[in-house]
């Protein structure tokens, strides 16, 4: 069955009979993510002459494709071409980059070969591209892969320097590689390329794109340095392809795909081969496709090449996907690179919790742990202990959706926040969760829709910080205004910097949210690790009697939904209210308070000037700040992969050793954090 011009994913499992696919190359045999998309695509492999009803498998046109052709034309078996999609990873395949996160399946030809229509010239050519779901949908993914500076190949760093605006992109590509020689170009092709972008922009500077696998060193370009003169030089810097169109006047290409992006991000690239962009009124095209006669908008070539054409695959979770899911996955790769490359020297990281912090930031340039950073790599300290490093080390902390049980049990986090300007519960100064805060109003529209999907998983699956289940099933009075008092351990770091006001225990908020509220109904529920004895925060006995009602257990998710109000000095309880709609006021100032979201009874930076809303704030902090880990598959991961860990249960629980160190580490130093 040909599933033209529907997502393959939604293909997946509609009763399409399974195909035998022989092929005669062992990459696909080895390369086991491959190996699994292709399974969930319905393709059986194997090795072997084909028989009735088969189809042969070949990669592109690679050295081996030849194989293939050759036993397809002498059999009469249909032959099937494959190609990686156009996000792949963070490293090209050569140089060791993680398998693809999507492919092209074609049976009709070959993206890049003009030489006969593929699938996505046919999707291009044919396909009902004014459907206003699709559409939208790809006017948030493109806005999306932008925002994240997205593109193939990820191993580029936001914070390098891009040249003055104002210069002219020449596109290199790999030497005599078969996107270049199906279009029939060649070294001279790509003289002629460059000579055109001098005189069609007399005076300006010209910037010759190296391409990723001749900056690895895998494969020569078509440009070198006797090709440098005083207009004109190699640019092999690592910068984001966005940022660098962003100043380009103009962009020239032969067939790379940095032409799609150029289209993608506003240029009019003028293209001198024949890739599959060229031909729908988005290029100036020197050797035209004549078929090629549709005239398109920018969304509706996304749309066709990066949503309808390719097979994306979540490899979190197992399964075929669109394009939404493969862009978060790539973005938290993509973002544990360029925070890891470097390596880290950790400072101040207890022994126990080494192993985790290595699999979490040692998987690209490695970890060292030391208290005597040597200052050849980038440093990194427990928040609470920044004493101890230099003052230009990143501060580590837990994330706001931590895990299921608590820190003081040993339980390791499933997410993390770096911040190398401050830590997000320190008001007294800067931090990076403020800039992603005070920038959250100009999310795109994809970003936003993303988040307010992540709040409504959260909200209908009672997920929290801590996640620890119980029973809330209390009758609470409906003639009464409630209101949750959320303890917290009493020499925590976000008390100790963020009391900004004149309350500053546990016993004071409640005196304080009593007396301002005499007739309320009110709820004290202890923190976690003060109920098990982990922590300092208890509030003598005869405070507590100002409450109405004690709840040292139960699903605090669950209670927030019963309750009218929350009164808080900085716990992360008010800011998951927030994202249930509910009221709360602050006698602190914690990282979301300020902002026009809550009621401030103490002190709060002026420096927080934005107004976002709650989508907006809930961007910054679920998805732009902290960085998650799979413990499944032991890789960063997307908040939604994490989502879907505590819905289904797959998350380290505490054993026995954990809670007996925990009660050890409790008794002799239950004033001292064990995660922070």
């Amino acid at each position: 069955m040909n599933h033209t011009f529907i997502e393959p994913h939604l293909a997946a499992g509609d009763g399409t009979p399974r195909r035998r696919l022989r092929v005669f190359n062992g990459g696909f045999l080895t390369n086991r993510r491959l190996r699994r998309i292709l399974d969930l695509s319905n393709f059986d492999i194997s090795l072997g002459y084909p028989r009735d009803g088969d189809m042969i498998g070949v990669w592109g046109k690679s050295p081996t494709a030849h194989r293939g052709e050759k036993m397809a034309q002498k059999s009469g078996v249909p032959l099937v071409r494959f190609e990686d999609a156009f996000l792949r990873s963070v490293h090209p395949g050569r140089a060791g980059g993680r398998g693809p996160l999507g492919i092209l399946i074609d049976e009709d030809g070959l993206y890049f070969d003009p030489t006969s229509p593929s699938r996505i010239e046919k999707i291009l050519t044919s396909a009902p591209l004014d459907d206003g779901a699709i559409l939208s949908r790809g006017r948030d993914a493109l806005g999306r892969i932008r925002h994240l500076h997205l593109s193939k190949y990820n191993a580029h760093l936001l914070d390098a320097p891009c040249p003055a605006p104002g210069y002219v992109l020449v596109i290199d590509q790999a030497l005599n590689d078969a996107s270049v020689t199906a279009s029939g170009a060649g070294s001279a092709l790509f003289k002629e390329m460059l000579a055109f972008a001098q005189i069609e922009h007399p005076g300006a500077q010209i910037l010759i794109k190296t391409h990723p696998e001749t900056i690895a060193g895998f494969r020569a370009g078509y440009f070198g340095p006797e090709d440098e003169n005083h207009r004109v030089s190699l640019f092999a810097d690592p910068v984001s392809p966005w940022s660098l169109l962003d100043g380009a006047v103009g962009v020239y290409t032969v067939s790379s795909q940095f032409g799609f992006e150029a289209i993608m991000a506003g240029h009019k690239p003028r293209v001198f081969g024949q890739p599959f962009y060229a031909g729908w009124g988005l290029s100036l095209d020197e050797n035209p496709v004549p078929r090629r006669t549709r005239t398109l908008t920018r969304t509706q070539l996304f749309a066709g090449a990066m949503m309808l054409a390719p097979t994306w695959y979540d490899p979190h979770l197992d399964r075929l996907c669109p394009i939404e899911d493969a862009i978060s996955a790539l973005e938290a790769e993509a973002r544990a690179w360029r925070d890891d490359h470097a390596g880290w020297d950790a400072v101040g990281m207890r022994l126990w919790k080494r192993p985790h912090m290595r699999q979490i930031y040692g998987g690209y340039g490695g970890m060292r742990f030391t208290e005597t950073p040597r200052g050849d790599r980038p440093c990194m300290v427990w928040a609470n202990k920044a004493d101890q490093a230099p003052d230009t080390a990143a501060r580590v902390e837990d994330g706001v959706i931590r895990s299921r049980g608590l820190g003081a049990e040993l339980i390791p986090p499933l997410s993390l926040s770096l911040d190398r300007r401050g830590i997000y519960y320190d008001p007294t100064a800067p931090s990076d969760l403020e800039d992603l805060i005070n920038a959250a109003p100009n999310l795109p529209e994809g970003e936003r829709r993303r988040t307010e999907r992540l709040i409504t998983r959260i909200t209908n699956a009672n997920l929290t910080k801590y996640n620890l289940v119980g029973d809330v099933a209390v009758d609470l009075p409906d003639d009464r205004h409630v209101i949750l008092v959320p303890g917290q351990v009493g020499d925590d770091a976000s008390i100790t910097k963020g009391a900004t006001g004149g309350v500053k225990t546990n016993a004071d908020l409640l005196r304080r949210a009593r007396a301002d509220n005499p007739d309320a109904y009110i709820i004290y529920k202890p923190h976690p690790d003060v109920v098990a004895g982990l922590r300092d925060g208890a509030v003598p006995d005869e405070v507590l009697t100002l409450a109405d009602r004690i709840m040292p257990g139960g699903d605090m998710g669950a209670l927030l939904s019963k309750v009218d109000e929350v009164w808080t000095l900085t716990s992360t309880t008010g800011f998951e209210a927030l994202l249930r709609g509910v009221p709360v006021t602050c006698l602190g100032a914690p990282f979301y308070a300020g902002w026009g979201l809550t009621r401030d009874l103490a002190p709060t930076p002026a420096r927080r000037g934005a107004r976002p809303d709650v989508v907006a704030l809930a961007h910054a902090v679920l998805i732009g700040y902290p960085r998650y880990f799979d413990p499944v598959m032991r890789t960063p991961a997307p908040p939604e992969v994490i989502m879907t860990r505590l819905e289904q249960g797959t998350v380290p629980t505490p054993g026995p050793f954990n809670r007996s160190l925990s009660k050890l580490q409790g008794l002799f130093a239950s004033r001292a954090s064990l995660w922070r």
